[in-house]
């Protein structure tokens, strides 16, 4: 019996050995995912479960910025139609904002979570175009076009949406004075841009506004701050317009408002000057240009009498002023703006200031039969307390076609451009009379070769025998 056991266990044995050598090993491959895009849908999350981290790491994964954003504006709209938008405010400008060829707007357009395009123009005006974001739209077909968005009444009710949210979000960030001191600095222009464009937005954007005065200081002041200091017979918001702060803070029409003790706004960027003229009034005050014509300084009767007098008095001088630079100026008259300077230039009261006019002229397109008439005639005010008007007067009296008044004059006349703002037209003959003047400074008398600027009719003889020379060589 005990070898049949010991058979039957070796048997077995050798079953399951020929068991295990006909197992197969099967291959299995196995993929693992590693998820790139983290970041879930957060605009369809409640705005207040979202820390500002997650919102951080949104915009940096929506724009490819290195820096975080200024501030976001995440919010839902219900009612007829139904959309859900972040609206971000970069740091920074970018370099190329105001480039014509880059991209419209980075505002992305989904449909119900679909992504249809990333530059729908129609979504957010011009003025805006520094915004980042999305709006996600329930309302919108998921095969529509461009063809139909631009006709599209549900995109034009988002667009008016986006615009009065993005405002309320400008608002938010100036109630705190440095995020709104980065902003104002990078996309102050922008708001400025918005004023002149946006009709229905320029009472709320004019709020933004901030410019540095004449009580100002260093800091900026907003056109609401500047009504609550001003006189109560105050006319209007007086401003004045030019290149920089340094060169209008010593301009000779903020003179006499100085003297009064009237705040003055400067404006020195050239989207200024295009806001202004769409921005007519704040606060039921008008805006009032300094640097034009028809200012009311709000003048008592006696300082009205007094100024009736001085007018009267320097009458004969304003005509021979007048006579002397022919067609350079409208007309001459006696100032009580200016109080330092002896004479400054203003331009018509709807005509284009000395800025403007500048501006105008560097447009490298510029269509110049607009310039035409669009160029304001010169008005050439005096100060009548001036000493150097007031010897210039003795001198007129007492010979009216004295060469050296006339000389003065037009010294006078240059001087009063470049102060006011304006580009001289003749600078080397600017530069004769200076030279004039240093010679007489260091008492040099003036060589007889040189040639003098009053003698024309040489000038023209030589230019006649050299014609006649070239004659006798053609026959």
């Amino acid at each position: 019996d005990e070898p049949e056991e010991e058979k039957k266990e070796d048997s077995e044995k050798t079953e399951e050995e020929k068991g295990e050598k006909k197992k197969k090993k099967v291959k299995e491959i196995k993929h693992e995912w590693e998820q790139l895009n983290k970041n879930k849908p957060l605009w369809l999350r409640n705005p207040s479960e979202i820390t500002k981290q997650e919102y951080a790491d949104f915009y940096k994964g929506l724009t490819n910025d290195w820096e975080e954003h200024l501030s976001v504006k995440h919010f839902k709209v219900e009612g007829q139609l139904e959309f859900t938008s972040m609206l971000f405010v970069p740091k920074r400008a970018p370099f190329d904002l105001f480039e014509g060829k880059k991209k419209p707007n980075n505002i992305k357009l989904y449909v119900r979570r679909v992504f249809i395009m990333d530059n729908c123009e129609e979504l957010i005006p011009e003025w805006l175009t520094f915004l980042k974001g999305l709006v996600d739209s329930e309302d919108l077909p998921l095969n529509i076009s461009r063809e139909v968005l631009q006709q599209n009444k549900i995109l034009k009710v988002i667009r008016k949406n986006l615009v009065k949210k993005a405002i309320e979000m400008f608002v938010e960030i100036k109630e705190n004075k440095e995020d709104y001191k980065k902003f104002y600095e990078s996309f102050s222009r922008n708001i400025k841009y918005g004023v002149h464009e946006d009709s229905e937005s320029r009472a709320k954007l004019a709020d933004l506004l901030q410019y540095h005065s004449t009580l100002s200081g260093d800091d900026q002041t907003t056109f609401k701050d500047y009504v609550t200091r001003m006189k109560p017979d105050q006319k209007g918001i007086y401003y004045i317009t030019g290149e920089s702060k340094k060169a209008i803070e010593t301009s000779p029409f903020i003179e006499g408002l100085k003297k009064k003790g009237i705040e003055v706004l400067f404006m020195t960027e050239p989207i200024d000057e295009y806001a202004m003229q769409q921005l007519k009034e704040y606060d039921s005050k008008k805006f009032i240009c300094i640097t034009k014509g028809g200012v009311d300084l709000g003048e008592t009767e006696e300082e009205k009498k007094a100024a009736e007098e001085e007018t009267k008095s320097f009458e004969n001088l304003c005509t021979i002023i007048k006579e002397t630079l022919g067609d350079k100026v409208e007309k001459v008259v006696t100032s009580s703006r200016i109080v330092q300077s002896p004479a400054c230039l203003v331009t018509g009261e709807h005509g284009w200031s000395a800025y403007m006019e500048r501006i105008m002229k560097a447009q490298a397109l510029r269509d110049n039969s607009m310039s035409s008439y669009m160029v304001s005639k010169k008005t050439l005010e005096i100060n009548p307390k001036h000493p150097i008007v007031k010897e210039l007067k003795k001198k007129a009296d007492a010979d009216k076609s004295d060469k050296t008044v006339k000389d003065l004059i037009w010294l006078l006349f240059e001087t009063s451009l470049l102060t006011s703002g304006f580009a001289l037209d003749e600078p080397a003959s600017f530069a004769n009379r200076i030279h004039r003047m240093i010679k007489l400074g260091l008492s040099i008398d003036d060589d007889e070769d040189v040639v003098d600027e009053d003698l024309p009719p040489l000038e023209t003889s030589a230019a006649s025998s050299d014609e006649g020379s070239k004659m006798e060589e053609v026959d």
